[in-house]
């Protein structure tokens, strides 16, 4: 394996693979439990935004994840409680743009600045939030990034000819040491269309996979409870 790229909200690595486990690997991370907004009680809302769309924000809001239980593994039988679920308030007079940190609860956004809506003078925004810990398979915000792979391409062919290059779009290829060589091949996504020519860029052997976090866990975390995900799911065929 090749690590080409590794911080906190970004990991991407190169590995032969084959497109069945890569896939199999992105579906898991749906699997791993997600801390979001699940219900919002409306008390006063002055906004220019229905309840709804402001709803839809704050479910979108990426929260640092707290050590909860999943509802249907609680005591109170997914009723809602203290150990399942956590509560944030806002109380918010314009004018000016309300941020996500004006939410005060035991659970704080992982981004302080995300806008949420704008206030103008003598309007109000009273609110309480549910959040609990959920799974992308039930809905989109209880992913913690996004996934996605791609083959690594190769050249195949005769890589002697230094003026086929100019057949290629420019920052794919460079003549180097008396050969076609890729620029940065793990930055390529081009693949010829199929026409006759000295070579051909063909999709290779290896994978490159790529880590997106929303900000709640760290990206190469996501892709080991991912793992540990798919381990887990496969044991029950045992």
């Amino acid at each position: 394996m090749k690590i080409i790229k590794k911080t906190k909200e970004e990991f991407i690595f190169a590995s032969e693979m084959s497109e069945s486990l890569a896939n199999a690997i992105r579906r898991s991370v749906l699997e791993i439990p997600v801390l979001a907004v699940d219900e919002v009680e409306f008390y006063k809302n002055d906004s220019v935004l229905y309840d709804e769309v402001l709803a839809l924000r704050l479910g979108l809001l990426p929260l640092e994840i707290e050590k909860l239980k999943m509802q249907e593994e609680c005591n109170c039988e997914g009723k809602g409680c203290s150990k399942c679920m956590i509560q944030l308030k806002l109380n918010a007079k314009g004018p000016g743009m309300i941020y996500s940190k004006a939410l005060k609860g035991s659970a704080k956004p992982v981004y302080q600045d995300m806008p949420l809506v704008y206030l103008a003078d003598g309007q109000e925004l009273e609110l309480v939030a549910f959040a609990r810990l959920g799974k992308g398979i039930e809905h989109t915000k209880f992913s913690p990034g996004l996934v996605y792979y791609r083959q690594v391409p190769e050249i195949e062919g005769n890589k002697k000819n230094a003026e086929a290059i100019k057949k290629y779009p420019q920052g794919i290829l460079k003549f180097e040491d008396n050969e076609v060589k890729f620029v940065d091949k793990y930055n390529c996504s081009y693949y010829d269309s199929g026409k006759e020519q000295e070579f051909r860029i063909v999709p290779g052997k290896e994978m490159v996979f790529c880590v997106e976090s929303w900000g709640q866990m760290p990206a190469k975390e996501i892709l080991l409870e991912a793992i540990n995900s798919l381990r887990e799911n496969l044991d029950e065929f045992r």
